[in-house]
C-alpha cells in the first residue's frame, strides 16, 4: 500500500516559486495539462467517506496518458497522508464507461496546468487552476523532507491546505452559485 504524503500551499506567484526552485538547484522535470474527472456513486459514498476515485488525462508535450487513481480517507499527520492506488489505462473513454457501468458517474471535472520539479527527494508541483488560482504541492517520502523543501522555498510560514482540489473546486462553485460540474481552462 502506497501512502501519499504532501503539503498543499496557496501562493500568489508561481513564477516567483519557479525562480526560487532554480536558485536552490531543483531539477525541472516537465510541464503538463491535466484534466481530472472525479467519479462517485449515486449516494456520494466516496465523498462522504473522504475518499476519491479519479480519472486523470495528462498531456505531456504530445504524449497523452490516462491514469485511474483511488485515494482513501486522510490519515493523521502534519501534512496530508492518504492511501493512494493508481494505474495507467489505455483508453480514458472506455475507463469512464466501465466505471459508469459499475455505478460510478462523473461528479466533477476540471483542468489544471502543472509544472513538476524535483528537489531533495520531493516532487514539487506548481499548479494553476481556474477559479482557484495558484498552488504549490510538495510530495515526499516523509514530513521532514517536505518541511525542509517548504523552508528552502521560503514557504515555511504558509498554512498547509488539507482539502483536495476537488473539495476546493466544489466549494468555489457553490460560492459562485454555479451548478455546472466542469471547469476547463
Amino acid at each position: 500500500m502506497h501512502i501519499e504524503i504532501e503539503a498543499k500551499l496557496k501562493v500568489n506567484s508561481l513564477a516567483k516559486i519557479a525562480r526560487r526552485l532554480k536558485a536552490v538547484g531543483a531539477e525541472f522535470v516537465r510541464q503538463k495539462l491535466q484534466t481530472d474527472i472525479y467519479l462517485d456513486d449515486s449516494k456520494s459514498t466516496l465523498r462522504k467517506t473522504d475518499s476519491a476515485l479519479r480519472i486523470r488525462l495528462q498531456c505531456i508535450g504530445r504524449k497523452e496518458q490516462t491514469v485511474i487513481t483511488f485515494k482513501g480517507p486522510k490519515l493523521k499527520g502534519r501534512f496530508k497522508h492518504r492511501q493512494e492506488i493508481q494505474f495507467e489505462v489505455g483508453d480514458a473513454r472506455l475507463a469512464e464507461m466501465f466505471l459508469a457501468a459499475i455505478g460510478y458517474k462523473k461528479a466533477l471535472a476540471f483542468q489544471k496546468k502543472r509544472q513538476v520539479w524535483r528537489l531533495d527527494r520531493c516532487e514539487v508541483a506548481l499548479d494553476c487552476l481556474p477559479l482557484l488560482g495558484s498552488f504549490v504541492e510538495i510530495e515526499g517520502p516523509d514530513e521532514n523532507k517536505i518541511a525542509g523543501v517548504q523552508k528552502k522555498l521560503g514557504l515555511a510560514d504558509l498554512r498547509h491546505i488539507p482539502e483536495s482540489y476537488a473539495v476546493l473546486m466544489e466549494r468555489k462553485l457553490r460560492e459562485l452559485g454555479r451548478d455546472d460540474a466542469e471547469v476547463l481552462l
